[in-house]
């Protein structure tokens, strides 16, 4: 079954490779991987989909939340969540079908990035199955070439993060916990 992990981690060098070691260790194929820094430049925001049996999801959390520079892991695949992913295509098409190419580009949402007298250059966002539809449809005009970028996932419901231990402040409060 395919898990979708979302990993907040502190943006420093070798956390990219501990995460993915991590996985390769243990034999999980990771199908795709998308990372980029947060508003906080110390930190960056991962979301990784790998194949992992239904039985291991906890444990692949559980070990990733262990690791050095993992402030959360958060298993997205079975909670409230927006999933996406992008495809940049580029479709070569003869002059008769290109009205037909924008029709059926804007039935998916996609929007034209750049025209030449050979074709588009289109980028359309969605879920897997819908771009995987997009594509074939494309692919009945004309050549195509693709390039599709990894899942991109955020809970709907705001995890709390603890970022350090607390303090004790001698008056009893609690612990105090940031939401990222």
């Amino acid at each position: 079954m395919l898990q979708v992990i979302s990993l907040l981690l502190e943006n420093k060098p070798g956390a990219l490779m501990r995460v993915t070691g991590l996985l390769s260790q243990r034999g999980y194929n990771i199908e795709s991987l998308t990372v980029a820094r947060t508003l906080d430049p110390a930190l960056s925001r991962m979301t990784i989909s790998v194949e992992v049996d239904s039985s291991q999801r906890q444990q692949v959390i559980k070990q990733m939340n262990k690791l050095i520079n993992v402030l959360q892991a958060t298993d997205l695949t079975d909670a409230p969540a927006v999933v996406r992913e992008l495809v940049l295509l580029r479709v070569k098409t003869p002059q008769e079908s290109r009205t037909a190419v924008l029709k059926e580009a804007e039935i998916f949402g996609g929007r034209v990035v750049d025209s030449s007298t050979d074709g588009f250059a289109i980028e359309a966002t969605g879920d897997a199955e819908k771009l995987g539809e997009f594509i074939d449809v494309m692919g009945s005009y004309g050549e195509i070439e693709v390039t599709r970028s990894g899942a991109l996932a955020i809970a709907l419901e705001a995890k709390k993060l603890r970022l350090q231990p607390p303090v004790p402040t001698g008056n009893g409060a609690g612990v105090e916990e940031k939401v990222i």
